[in-house]
């Protein structure tokens, strides 16, 4: 008889790990073909960015769900495909290359090889023949011939936006580079000030697909949560685009959006965000200095500490008055950072009566606040008496407001003029339409959403497909119907100043893509806030054929084409979404040299039928990607509507502690460690045991001991000759058997493993309490097991005497037959007080059943020298035996 002692992880793991890596032997099972048999079925993990600091728990947590997924996809007969790829473009490893001068890419492939090895120290298998590497000039000259789909589609556009600046650095600095200190924002890299400054920036319009994609959200099985974060984002309202005229400034005006235009009448004052272009032109004299004070201190500021709802309320006037058009009051123009640029029209009407924020920055200010909605709706006689009534209760309430007014949907309006007296709903629309037709206003539908800024100015990303001509060399480019270039430009021409010219943005042809990044001797950006790109001249500076498209450094071997004319690259390289976008379409058809994805191919995969991963990418990498397949749906280089039709976000694991795991707190648990100490099944299986895949769960090393614990007993329970025999299987073992089949295969199709995991630990506690358990009966428990603990179980199946591979023996079926209750449970009692339980026959009859119950050790004592006056039995659940 084998013991505990036999079975020893680190002997056997490694070796059924090599099992699987070898393309003639385990790997079999995991390479995808159109060819194999079965249905398709694509299993898709969100890809991991390669860092320096390997897997954590994180990742086990993700990963170790959809291999086990795929492990029973497979034995039940399904062509799975389920790949892994690296998004491998992002700022610490060129945070890593500025420090050390280590090339990026050598960098991303150590890190590559490490993510690698713990990948299969953990037992996940993929499909290794169709890995991805955004940073592969071969996968993004795919992601550089979107963009230049984008581009000609006109979806791509240039604009100065605001980016974080630090002179000290001389560098421009994403968001994560920033931190917010009670000194203001600062370097992570120094703990320098930082601030705001405008950087050319190219940008993709996100917004032209708003409705598309919140219309596509209905047909998605996501989180409920998660498409409300999606909705939310998008942020879908309609209402009304309202001008006010400056006073004193002739043909000048600012457009406000707002979604109730029937509160104009209690408009007290606006407000511009300091970006606001007109913010200089609007500022007096005497009120300059402050203003340019306050606009320089906002910009020390980010939008997220600008936006606090409970922030002091800050402001300065500008000295100009605006014109409201519907009764032409004179209001004053404020300056105030709670106002964004990025948000509406970067200006607002406030009404401080009915909208908390306004309220609070006007009893800040000693602003006037006006009700004009009141509660009460009233049926008057006449109109006339009806708006008098109002205007008086309005003149009587505006000073008594001691918090905004809010609950307004179903109220009416007075101090309002004409609209007096009129139910709010029916106020809008009006209101609205006399705008129109004074030609003040119009209806229109706003969106939170922005355009997506899709450029960074940094070394290592996806350099743009672009190049930048004089004017006059693209106005002859416009004329060339046959050039290559001339069918890639948009509909509307992009321009910039470059050094201070005038230039025009051409897209390379697909012949010259991908377009890779240049040899630097710095991965620093440059002083003035580009990016390194810009200080390599040799690259940057090159000679174009507007006839071929073809591109040189030299203008030697141009010398035939007369249309050979300067070009200057683009210098901003792309964020590191872009590669995330797509990188499901190319697992699909990644040795694919002439498309991203063949049609046949995409039409006989599909797209994912599970997507797991972290919902923190609920608003940007799922947005972003919903946004480019739309875009190449509609292009006609996709069937599909959809990238991701079904969704799980797996739960955060927590530390010890119960906070979220980081190095500041010392609470990271290394996966390496846990395998080291107890092998990758009891890590797999442990993990899924915490709790639901979804919800939120603290670490316990303490526990990795118990799943420990049933790993060895399965191996003593398998190993125990003395218990496996060949004869017929007893009823009782069956019965639990086939339980068992039945919850475990449910609880995987919707990956509900904790449960799964309880139920084969029910099963191992009966079969060992059995005398016997049948040789064909653990086979089938090792093949309810091997998705979540592969490696024991592979191990113990070929010493039962089987070839390698489980998993083609396919899945266990249960059998109803096994699973019919032909017994039931009855409590006993004497006297209403339990005594016992007695199972019997489910047909047994009620005389023999009152008989078995008179019999029973525990009733006996309580009827001896008793008079028995009364037998109870309610079917199926109690006997009541009365004594006296």
């Amino acid at each position: 008889m084998a013991t505990d002692q036999d079975y020893n992880p680190a002997e056997i793991e490694p070796r059924w790990q090599a099992y699987w890596a070898d393309p003639a032997q385990g790997g079999r099972f995991f390479r995808a073909t159109e060819d194999k048999p079965g249905e398709p079925f694509y299993i898709l993990d969100m890809f991991p960015y390669p860092s320096g600091a390997g897997l954590h728990l994180g990742h086990i947590e993700n990963y170790t769900a959809t291999d086990t997924l795929k492990r029973f996809k497979l034995a039940q007969g399904f062509n799975v495909l389920h790949p892994m790829g690296w998004d491998a473009f992002g700022l610490p490893t060129e945070q890593y290359a500025i420090k050390t001068g280590e090339a990026p890419e050598k960098v991303t492939a150590q890190n590559v090889a490490t993510y690698k090895k713990q990948l299969a120290a953990a037992g996940f298998c993929y499909d290794w023949d169709r890995e991805v590497n955004t940073t592969d000039p071969q996968y993004f000259r795919w992601t550089q011939w979107i963009f230049q789909k984008l581009f000609k589609a006109g979806l791509a556009y240039v604009d100065e936006k605001p980016v974080w600046y630090c002179p000290e650095l001389g560098t421009v600095l994403a968001n994560e580079e920033v931190l917010n200190t009670a000194e203001g924002p600062r370097s992570e890299r120094g703990n320098f000030p930082v601030e705001k400054r405008p950087i050319r920036q190219w940008v993709l319009k996100i917004t032209k697909y708003a409705d598309k994609l919140l219309d596509g959200l209905k047909d998605l099985d996501w989180p409920d949560s998660t498409k409300r974060l999606q909705a939310n984002w998008i942020g879908r309202s309609e209402g009304a685009e309202v001008d006010f005229t400056i006073d004193g400034i002739a043909d000048e005006k600012f457009t406000v959006f707002t979604t109730r235009p029937d509160t104009l009448f209690g408009v007290t004052y606006m407000v511009l965000s300091p970006e606001h272009p007109l913010v200089k032109q609007l500022t007096t004299q005497d009120n300059r200095e402050a203003v340019e004070a306050y606009v320089k201190k906002a910009a020390e500021k980010s939008d997220l500490e600008r936006a606090e709802l409970a922030k002091e309320k800050t402001g300065v006037p500008t000295g100009s008055f605006a014109v409201n058009p519907v009764n032409g009051e004179k209001v004053p123009i404020w300056v105030a950072d709670y106002v964004l640029m990025s948000y509406g029209t970067g200006a607002i009407m406030a009404v401080p009566a009915h909208d908390e924020r306004d309220f609070a920055f006007a009893k800040e200010f000693s602003l006037p606040i006006k009700q004009v909605i009141f509660p009460h709706a009233k049926t008057p006689s006449s109109k006339e008496s009806s708006n008098e009534e109002l205007c008086v209760s309005a003149s009587l309430r505006e000073n008594e407001l001691t918090e905004a007014m809010t609950d307004t949907d179903n109220g009416v309006l007075g101090n309002s003029g004409e609209f007096s007296g009129m139910p709010c709903k029916e106020a809008i629309k009006k209101i609205t339409f006399d705008l129109a037709e004074k030609g003040l206003g119009k209806a229109a539908v706003n969106y939170k959403l922005r355009d997506w800024l899709f450029s960074r100015q940094r070394y290592w990303g996806e350099p743009f497909p672009i190049l930048w001509i004089a004017p006059e060399d693209y106005e002859t480019l416009t004329q060339m119907e046959h050039s290559p270039l001339h069918a890639l430009l948009p509909k509307e021409p992009v321009t910039a100043y470059l050094d201070g010219k005038l230039r025009y943005a051409v897209a390379l042809p697909d012949d010259q893509l991908p377009l890779t990044l240049p040899e630097v001797e710095s991965y620093a950006p440059s002083g003035d806030g580009q990016s390194p790109l810009a200080k390599a001249t040799d690259w940057l500076n090159v000679f174009l054929s507007l006839e071929t498209g073809e591109v040189l450094e030299e203008r030697r071997g141009l010398d035939k084409s007369p249309q050979a004319v300067r070009a200057i690259r683009e210098t901003n390289t792309m964020p590191q979404w872009a590669g995330s976008c797509w990188y499901y379409l190319r697992y699909l058809d990644p040795k694919n040299t002439t498309a991203p994805i063949a049609p046949e191919v995409e039409q006989f995969w599909g797209m994912p039928k599970w997507y797991v991963g972290g919902a923190e990418h609920a608003v940007l990498h799922l947005l972003y990607a919903r946004f480019w397949h739309q875009f190449l749906h509609d292009e006609g280089a996709l069937t599909t509507k959809e990238p991701f039709t079904k969704l799980f976000h797996q739960g955060i694991i927590l530390g010890e502690d119960g906070e979220k795991m980081s190095k500041s707190r010392g609470n990271v648990a290394n996966p390496d460690d846990v395998i080291a100490s107890y092998g990758a099944d009891a890590l797999r299986m442990f993990i899924m045991f915490l709790g639901p895949l979804e919800a939120m769960k603290p670490w316990n090393p303490q526990g990795i001991e118990g799943v420990s614990r049933f790993l060895k007993r399965i191996w003593t329970l398998a190993m125990d000759s003395s218990k496996i025999v060949t004869t017929d299987e007893s009823a009782e073992n069956l019965k639990m058997l086939h339980q068992t089949i039945k919850k475990v295969t449910e609880d995987y199709e919707t990956l509900g493993f904790n449960t799964a995991i309880s139920q084969m630990m029910i099963c191992l506690n009966h079969f060992s309490k059995a005398d016997s358990v049948a040789k064909a009966t653990v086979e089938s428990l090792l093949r309810l097991l091997a998705p979540l603990a592969p490696h024991i179980s592979e191990d113990l199946w070929v010493k039962l005497g089987n070839e390698p591979g489980i998993i083609d023996a396919g899945w266990p079926a249960f059998e109803e037959k096994y699973l019919v209750e032909d017994t039931m449970k009855l409590m006993v009692q004497v006297n209403g007080k339990l005594r016992g339980d007695l199972e019997v026959a489910k047909d047994m009859e009620k005389g023999d059943i009152l008989a078995a119950a008179k019999a029973l050790e525990k009733v006996v004592p309580h009827l001896e020298g008793k008079n028995l006056v009364k037998e109870i039995y309610v079917p199926g659940r109690i006997v009541n035996l009365v004594v006296k």
